[in-house]
């Protein structure tokens, strides 16, 4: 599978686009952005440039993709507040794979200028340059140490390619518990290639002393067969054999599909950062978050219902996984095939509320 020509987010305003269901991401953001601010006020203590040029790998298409944008100018106005120094101009790019939605995201500028302008006068409302970029986040970008700061936020999970040499991963389309040993040392040994090169493509583009920020799945202990690593791919997985079962899908076609999807474990992450060597870690740290977001302690709003939940889990994975599915299966089964996947997840949630784990990363570019 030539991933990155289907791994993108499904567009468009539908229930099951990522736009309608992007309440997962946002809960993210919400977590990270404490350690977001403190890496801003940290890296800019001192002194302000004059034009801050940071970039957001993996920005997407939806409700979110200017979130992070607005939380960046927030802090460093905040910041020049107490300073009692200028605002800088502001120098954005958006990254994501050239089938992304742009031209949406472009759309909803004149009204984020605005917007900002508002809140913190029509001044500042013109000082920040948005710009997209597409290409893939494991090829160069931007020239030679030209940014101040990266972010990514649900990206770098996703692979360049589906690993090789896991044809015998038959009845599954990741790891899962069954999994032969040798599966699961191929998604590590593609993760570390990945990863290694994602670290040394942004080590050139960003400059010394700079700073990242990166959130991303990850999984709670060293075994990759711990629920909140496989579980959700499992049911997935489950749910395309009960549609081969009634004939509406080859058996042989669930045996040669599998996502390019890995979920590292923190020792992981760290030990490639360490082996890399472009970047100093300056804080690792994961947090937890429900299958279904919206089941979290501070929504006083939330009521369990497993067919709600479960509908709520299967259109946010088939906001992700869509393009890929129908690439590989066609698109006549979606529909069938995410109603089994949200009956499964329902009942899954009745006995155990799983949960996604997610990293936080920060680090500095080495002088």
């Amino acid at each position: 599978m030539v991933v990155e020509s289907v791994l993108c987010m499904n567009p468009g305003d539908g229930e099951t686009s990522y736009a309608k269901n992007s309440f997962f991401q946002k809960a993210v953001l919400s977590k990270a952005r404490p350690i977001l601010e403190d890496t801003i006020k940290d890296m800019f203590s001192t002194a302000l440039p004059t034009c801050f040029k940071l970039a957001d790998l993996g920005c997407s298409s939806g409700p979110n993709t200017l979130l992070f944008v607005s939380e960046i100018m927030d802090v460093v106005y905040e910041l020049c507040q107490q300073q009692n120094c200028k605002l800088p101009e502001f120098q954005v790019f958006l990254n994501d794979l050239p089938g992304n939605d742009f031209n949406t995201v472009f759309k909803s500028l004149p009204f984020f200028y605005e917007k900002f302008g508002e809140e913190k006068g029509d001044l500042y409302g013109q000082r920040c340059y948005i710009s997209g970029v597409p290409g893939s986040f494991y090829h160069r970008l931007f020239p030679s140490k030209s940014l101040h700061f990266f972010h990514s936020s649900c990206s770098l999970h996703w692979l360049s390619k589906v690993p090789e040499g896991i044809s015998n991963n038959k009845g599954n389309i990741y790891m899962a518990k069954a999994s032969p040993l040798n599966v699961f040392k191929a998604y590590l040994e593609q993760f570390q290639k990945d990863f290694s090169l994602f670290l040394r493509l942004r080590s050139e583009e960003i400059i010394q002393g700079g700073r990242v920020v990166f959130t991303f799945i990850s999984r709670s202990t060293e075994d990759p067969r711990s629920n909140d690593c496989c579980l959700i791919w499992e049911l997935l997985a489950k749910s395309l054999l009960d549609l081969a079962a009634k004939g509406l899908v080859l058996e042989a076609d669930i045996d040669t599909f599998n996502l390019p999807f890995y979920h590292p474990y923190e020792g992981e992450v760290r030990e490639i950062i360490e082996m890399e060597g472009s970047f100093d870690i300056n804080k690792l740290e994961t947090f937890a978050i429900n299958w279904d977001a919206n089941d979290d302690i501070t929504n006083n709003n939330f009521v369990f219902d497993k067919d709600q939940c479960g509908r709520n889990v299967a259109n946010i994975i088939r906001a992700a996984a869509e393009p890929m599915l129908v690439s590989h299966f066609g698109d006549d089964i979606t529909d069938e095939l995410f109603k089994r996947y949200a009956e499964y997840v329902g009942e899954h949630l009745c006995v155990e509320k799983t949960k996604h784990i997610k990293i936080v990363l920060t680090m500095t570019k080495k002088e």
